[in-house]
């Protein structure tokens, strides 16, 4: 999330102005470095065990809330185990765990092609203990999510694999001045397997249709209290608390940092729908919204914890493509979360794309995505892989 100087001007107003050479130092040196820190380090001569350097880049997978629900047991030679970490789970915004299930292909699927490029073949066995369907009302439970044997010799790269570093979630305005071709959507696409059915339009009238979807489901998140509050309770506000907490969503720079700094921007101001910072957080994103110049999907045919992991890898390999074609792409998923308010944007986002006469089956939307052009960003806070290995 970020603000323009714009904003920052008209929400401060005349309160208070950061100038001088003491702004400037203060601007310079909000990165938050440490938080920052394991983009750099992946892959690097300081892990020796080829796991360990295969796990240093699958920690910068794309995972809901930047939550990083990741932790892997070792103990085994030649071997990794993954596990869910039960306390970095969403329950109000994602009840039944999907979209951390999610997270946990992209994990899986960035580990298998960090450990290809060096000619590791990474045997990925899901839920070796058991789906998690079948128990405790189908959560996800202590139980493993997968096991993987790392065999020598007999994997080739992955031509994606290239763009790890580059890829970013790019959730900001769009150039709504250039367009996004029939051309480069059929490029995008062809990266997925069979296991899931990718979708995607540039059509402007559905362009616009869902553009308006999007914005509603948003909506619904920030005006129910309790999904607002997840979200809220997950904000890192300034570079300590970044550096400090390297998850959650990073609410940084000099302009969110000098709004905190003067009282403009706290966590009860954000949970006021009355307030200045609430009433800017929806226009924000109500801009951001509006700037989609397509969009992209995933569909699966069940509902299970297996195509929800299977989900997670191509959406990975979609992101991955998106990247290398200079494309912007934003996960959306707020209207496809399952709590009762949510439940009629869900079903309308369903019959938008087509999944609605498919339901009975158990088919349903994983994944979906805004597309566009826009700026380079920084890539997101990760905790070092030496804090997810137990």
């Amino acid at each position: 999330m970020s603000t323009t100087r714009r904003g920052f001007i008209r929400i401060v107003g005349g309160s208070a102005v950061v100038v001088g050479a003491s702004g400037y130092g203060f601007a310079a040196t909000r990165t938050p470095t440490e938080a920052l820190a394991p983009w750099k380090l992946a892959g690097g001569v300081g892990y020796s065990d080829p796991r360990m350097r295969a796990l240093s880049y699958a920690i910068l997978a794309p995972n809901p809330h930047n939550r990083q629900p990741w932790m892997v047991d070792l103990d085994t030679p030649g071997e990794a185990t993954l596990y869910c970490d039960l306390e970095r789970l969403l329950p109000e915004t994602d009840p039944p765990n999907r979209q951390i299930t999610i997270g946990l292909g992209c994990f899986l699927e960035l580990l298998r092609m960090a450990a290809a490029e060096e000619g590791f073949f990474a045997d990925i066995t899901p839920f070796p203990e058991g789906m998690p369907e079948a128990f405790d009302g189908g959560n996800l439970d202590a139980r493993p999510v997968a096991h993987i044997r790392f065999v020598a010799g007999e994997a080739a790269p992955d031509l994606l694999f290239k763009h790890v570093l580059a890829r970013r979630s790019l959730k900001v305005p769009y150039d709504t001045a250039r367009s996004v071709s029939n051309a480069v959507l059929a490029d995008l696409v062809t990266v997925t397997d069979d296991t899931v059915r990718v979708g995607s339009t540039n059509d402007p009238v559905r362009v616009e249709r869902l553009r308006d979807l999007t914005w509603r489901g948003h909506h619904m998140e920030s005006i129910t209290p309790r999904t607002m509050q997840e979200s809220i309770d997950l904000m890192r506000i300034g570079k300590a608390e970044i550096n400090a907490n390297p998850d959650g969503i990073a609410l940084g720079g000099f302009f969110l940092e000098g709004l905190a700094l003067l009282g403009q921007l706290t966590r009860e101001q954000m949970a006021d729908p009355n307030s200045a910072a609430f009433k800017q957080g929806l226009d924000m994103f109500k801009a951001i919204m509006a700037s989609a110049m397509g969009y992209v999907w995933l569909e699966t045919g069940a509902n299970t914890r297996l195509d929800q992991l299977r989900a997670g890898a191509n959406w990975l390999r979609l992101n991955l493509k998106a990247t290398s074609l200079g494309l912007g792409i934003h996960p959306l998923s707020q209207a496809l979360q399952e709590y009762p308010e949510m439940a009629a944007l869900f079903a309308e986002l369903h019959g938008e794309l087509g999944v609605t006469d498919k339901a009975a089956s158990g088919a349903r939307v994983q994944m979906f995505g805004r597309l566009g052009y826009g700026p380079e960003i920084a890539g997101t806070p990760r905790w070092r892989i030496e804090t997810r290995v137990r």
